[in-house]
């Protein structure tokens, strides 16, 4: 899955268009709620080594909120970790370099959008 995959899903299903808040990090795109403006997505490229990988090449992530018990089970996944840059307990950094289903993808986003509600 990558982000225009995502955008297309998140605007046919949440009208949801992404937002590009930092004119220094032009990459990062939030995805907020219509209704409240809260975050439930993160897309941005960040380099490896902040997620405590190999390498210093850039990789693109999607961060999503997500239940706590629930979260620390799927960080067991190699292509999941805590969030970067995010509150590590709430929220989960998924790399999109097609090791994580799409479904599964698109599943934390949908929870994601429902616990930002």
């Amino acid at each position: 899955m990558d982000r225009n995959s995502i955008f297309s899903y998140t605007k046919r299903t949440y009208n949801t268009d992404p937002s590009y808040p930092w004119a220094k990090f032009s990459n990062y795109a939030v995805l907020r709620h219509e209704s409240n403006n809260k975050w439930y997505g993160l897309l941005m490229k960040v380099d490896k080594n902040k997620l405590k990988l190999d390498g210093d090449e850039q990789i693109e992530i999607l961060n999503v909120k997500c239940d706590p018990a629930l979260a620390s089970i799927l960080r067991e996944n190699s292509s999941i970790f805590p969030a970067y840059h995010m509150n590590k307990e709430h929220w989960i950094s998924i790399v999109l370099d097609g090791s994580v289903e799409d479904e599964e993808i698109l599943h934390l986003l949908d929870t994601s959008y429902e616990l930002t509600k």
